[in-house]
């Protein structure tokens, strides 16, 4: 059940870790949004990245930004917990592969595998936190904007990189959590061996019955030595 748990947490965090690099690849973080018009002749989206627009005919043209420090707060924070997501989950899964119980990498000590997994899991959770912070953050600002009657720029709507992004969250979380449960979890057959002991067999009660026989052996010396 252990290992299950564990080939499953790494699953899980692997397809997380790939979403990931999905997301941030994809163009469509926000899309300019058709409320209200009736002929629509070209589409604007954006990513972390990049701008691009779209016309009717399906041609389509992309630019970069082109300095980081005038673009908006919220995109520069969204860059740098994205690619804190990327280191994250690879030191993730690194710790992972080392400290499951069916990997031979790093010997026979699963106490110290175990304890491995574990940093793996609290990797993966960064991992999800952070995406989900980056993602999150930009999609409230889409959000506010969208339905800020003051707003006079372009209003945009919620793109698929987003939903992609917080799938990646999901499932970096559930791994994360999986692995923790994995390094707690000991079924009731298994058992700690105790260091061993010279002259102790382990079983007590023959312990118990030698010392007894040893109190009750008959002195060497006589009723009328002590007289």
């Amino acid at each position: 059940m252990k290992e299950t748990l564990e080939v499953v947490a790494l699953f899980s965090g692997f397809v997380g870790w790939i979403l990931v690099y999905v997301s941030l690849q994809d163009h469509y973080w926000k899309e300019s949004t058709q409320d209200g018009s009736v002929i629509v002749t070209s589409t604007v989206y954006e990513n972390l990245w990049m701008s691009c627009a779209s016309d009717s005919t399906g041609v389509y043209n992309c630019r970069d930004f082109q300095s980081l420090l005038a673009l908006p707060g919220y995109i520069q924070a969204s860059r740098a917990l994205m690619i804190a997501s990327i280191v994250f989950g690879t030191f993730g899964l690194v710790a992972s592969l080392v400290g499951m119980q069916c990997s031979k990498i790093g010997g026979e000590n699963y106490v110290l595998k175990g304890r491995i997994a574990a940093i793996g899991g609290v990797f993966f959770i960064l991992q999800g936190l952070c995406t989900m912070i980056a993602v999150s953050w930009y999609a409230a600002n889409i959000t506010q904007q969208f339905f800020d009657q003051l707003y006079a720029g372009t209003k945009y709507e919620i793109g698929q990189g987003l939903y992609i992004g917080w799938a990646s969250a999901v499932l970096a979380l559930c791994g994360g959590c999986c692995l923790l449960c994995a390094c707690k979890f000991q079924s009731p057959s298994e058992k700690t061996s105790y260091p061993y002991q010279p002259g102790y067999t382990g079983d007590t009660r023959g312990h118990i019955r030698s010392i007894a026989a040893t109190s009750q052996a008959p002195s060497n010396y006589g009723r009328n030595a002590y007289v």
